[in-house]
């Protein structure tokens, strides 16, 4: 389960760091062509979602590999499923239905990795 869960968290933190440190500090005309709900999220809300995310990417790895307070990782684990459900009603409310399948696939992962952490840590 160990593994697993390295595997999968492992994972989730490099994804979480790169599209979460992209939100954080590039501008919404470099952001569009791959976001293109930027355009109805105010820039502060899109701005707090990326820190998130890059938070939720740290507390992923760092509390495990420190062994300090390892629980915050199913914690962080739990808020990156939170933020995929915010992203999937942001879509479905927009019209883009067909654009959620990397949301479902990161929801499922963030999901994994809670229960994974629940049965290692």
């Amino acid at each position: 389960m160990e593994l697993a869960y390295w595997i999968v968290g492992g994972l989730l933190a490099l994804f979480y760091l790169y599209a979460g440190g992209k939100k954080a500090v590039q501008s919404k005309e470099r952001l569009r062509p791959m976001m293109g709900w930027v355009d109805t999220i105010p820039m502060p809300l899109v701005r707090a979602i990326g820190a998130l995310e890059v938070a939720g990417a740290l507390g992923l790895i760092l509390p495990p590999l420190t062994g300090i307070a390892p629980g915050l990782a199913v914690a962080a684990a739990a808020g990156l499923v939170l933020i995929q459900v915010g992203g999937i009603v942001t879509h479905v409310s927009r019209g883009e239905a067909r654009l959620i399948g990397l949301n479902i696939g990161l929801l499922v992962a963030a999901g994994v990795a809670v229960w994974l952490g629940t049965v290692w840590l």
